[in-house]
Parts: C-alpha cells; structure tokens; sequence
C-alpha cells in the first residue's frame, strides 16, 4: 500500500525541525519478524526537544505511533497511516549517579543490564532477559526472571501529544502485570533506575545464568517476536497452547515454535497476516480446550493490506 504524502505539508508547518521525515517507509527490516508495510511517514527525531517540536506542530487529526527496536510488535501487511515516530542516536545515552542508572528508551534492555553490571548495581540484571529496548519496557512493564520494570523504576521521562515534556513517578505509571496505565500518547524518552551494591561477579553469574536459561528454552536466533500471549492469573501460556496441540502448528510460513510454544516465528516468508492469523488460531484453539481467553502481549498495528 501507498499512502499520499504528507511530509512536504508537515515541513512546511515545522521550518525549525531538525529529525528525519520520510514518506512511506517500509518498516518490515525495522521489526524482529521481518514482515509489515510501510508507515506513510517515519519520523526520527534528533532529540527530545526536537521530538517536543514536532508533535506540538503536528495537526490533531493525524495518528502518532511509537516503535522502538521492534521486538515485541507485528506491523500489518498495509502499512501504518500517519506518523510512525522512532527514537535513535538521540535518545541512547546512559549515566550511572551511584546506584541509580539513567537511561534514553532507545537504549537496548541488554544494554542496561550490563552497564548496571558494570557499575557494581545489582537489580538490573533481569534485563538481560527480555528483547526490546527501555521505551517499551516502560510502556508495558517489561519482566522477565522475577522482576519486573516496576520493580526498579524511579521515574520516567517523556514528550505528550501536545508537545509538552512531563516526568512520571513510579506510582503515576499505574503499573499491573505487562501494564502502563500512564496516557497512551505519552512517547517515552528517558528512564531513572534504581538498584543496590552488589558485587560485580555476582552480577555477571546471574546475567550469565539468565543467557544460558533463554539460549536453552526460546528460539531466540529466529524470526520471532518474544513471548505472544501474557501469562493468564495463575497459569503459563505455553502450558494452555502446548495443551490444546498448538506446538509447531503452521499458517502460511508462520509457525508456533517447537521450543517455545508461546513464541510464533516467521520461518523466513511469513507475511503478518500470516503470524497474526496463526496467533489468532491458537486463541481459538485454546479458548475451546481450556475456557482461557488469552490475551496478546504483542503489540499490532497498521491496517491489513
């Protein structure tokens, strides 16, 4: 799909902008799935106050979206209508104040688990565990190994719709299991963490203990999104799908992956209504085996083609 072009209206709207404006860029090379359409404009900003600039110049009536490193995101196969906003070299820096880390949400998770490690900050490590970078851990409250965002976040930092630069405590995150109760329009630009002391070895064991657990367990060198479905209160999504004969189930060139039965993989031809689809067949099959209604933790956007 081909969207009309918007970018020479928007720069005449904002002469001062700074970032990148790029009408109908495909999108699929940006995602761990590969797949998707274009966004009718992708817009990279050079930092927050550029970022500020644009999204207090740009009209009402156009939809913003956020990605960031991809992970956990299926882009449908028409592509995304007005704005797709992605973070990149001005929103990657780190800073360690004691035991506090300070990091832009283009930073990768890995990334923060290891400067955290670095710097003797115990209670990051579990970040070495989960896919994505730190922008959409805090917009879902990114867990994995008995932690979870919440758990270490002091405050975040981010840019409205309207433009204006707002910080939110932990608590004004309303966070629940793999949830952000902080406005959806809401582009995160920068998180404060917290942990303690802690030995650098020990540190490094943990991280290398985590490594080892997700290299024997999940499918991470394919074409895969992390985990699909949250977890239902008390229960383990990989348990409910492997119960209802999912494992390896196969639509188009998307499959549940025989490791992991809670990770789709894209087996190098999916299309996303391939993977979409085949997620949507095994709600289905596990609704009727189990009465469980499983809810996605991939986030979907764009229109079908």
């Amino acid at each position: 799909m081909t969207f009309p072009d918007i970018t020479p209206d928007l720069k005449s709207r904002m002469p001062a902008l700074r970032g990148r404006l790029l009408a109908n860029q495909p999108l699929a090379e940006l995602t761990w799935f590969r797949v998707g359409g274009p966004a009718q404009v992708l817009f990279m900003p050079e930092d927050e106050k550029d970022l500020a600039y644009f999204l207090a110049n740009l009209s009402d009536d156009i939809p913003v979206m956020v990605v960031g490193l991809g992970s956990n995101l299926i882009i449908r196969d028409g592509g995304v209508p007005g704005v797709v906003v992605r973070l990149g070299r001005g929103f990657n820096e780190m800073h360690v104040e004691g035991t506090r880390l300070r990091a832009g949400t283009a930073v990768p998770d890995v990334k923060v688990a290891r400067a955290a490690q670095e710097a003797g900050i115990s209670g990051l490590a579990f970040y070495r565990g989960i896919p994505g970078g730190i922008g959409g851990a805090l917009r879902m409250n990114g867990g994995a190994y008995g932690r979870e965002t919440k758990d270490a976040l002091v405050e975040a930092r981010g840019v409205d719709r309207r433009g204006n630069v707002r910080v939110y405590s932990k608590a004004d995150m309303n966070y629940t299991y793999r949830h952000c109760g902080a406005p959806e329009d809401m582009i995160f630009t920068q998180a404060l963490f917290e942990g303690v002391s802690g030995d650098r070895a020990t540190i490094a064991a943990e991280m290398d203990k985590i490594t080892e657990s997700r290299e024997a367990t999940q499918p991470i060198k394919s074409r895969t999104g992390g985990s699909t479905f949250k977890n239902p209160p008390g229960q383990k999504a990989w348990q409910l799908i492997d119960a209802a004969g999912c494992r390896g189930l196969v639509v188009g060139d998307a499959q549940v992956s025989e490791l992991h039965c809670n990770f789709l993989i894209n087996r190098g031809n999916a299309t996303a209504s391939d993977i979409e689809t085949l997620g949507e067949t095994v709600r289905e099959r596990v609704k009727a085996t189990s009465g469980v209604t499983l809810e996605w933790e991939i986030k979907r956007i764009g229109v079908s083609a």
